[in-house]
């Protein structure tokens, strides 16, 4: 499965940014899809997911509210609105995905088996 991942930018606090991630697969392949991030100097950490044919959603504590993770199954795409953003923000964005039902926690970036090239958004203050 191939990632590709978009929308990444420079964004004052408080502006708005929406980052796409196309998969190369039909969407019901791809079971859970997701969103992580990786500051510098920092571990990569979850930021949401998605199940694709349940249609749950899970967020970090630092997204909820501020970010909105959805799907266009017909376009084999995934989105991640981002609103109110914070210079703590910045870093590059991943998209990632797995077909696996029971691949244990969405939280988790070893869940995942495939992963885009990444996307970087900078919030400046």
């Amino acid at each position: 499965v191939q990632l590709q991942a978009s929308g990444g930018g420079l964004v004052q606090a408080g502006g708005s940014l929406r980052l796409s991630c196309t998969t190369s697969r039909r969407a019901d392949d791809t079971y859970v899809m997701g969103w992580f991030r990786q500051a510098p100097g920092k571990e990569r950490e979850f930021v949401a997911a998605n199940t694709w044919r349940g249609g749950s959603t899970y967020y970090a504590d630092s997204a909820k509210g501020r970010f909105t993770i959805s799907r266009d199954n017909a376009k084999n795409t995934m989105y991640l609105q981002m609103n109110s953003l914070k210079p703590e923000d910045t870093a590059v964005y991943y998209c990632t995905a797995d077909g696996r039902a029971d691949g244990g926690n969405y939280y988790l970036a070893a869940r995942y088996n495939y992963w885009g090239q990444g996307t970087l958004v900078t919030v400046s203050s």
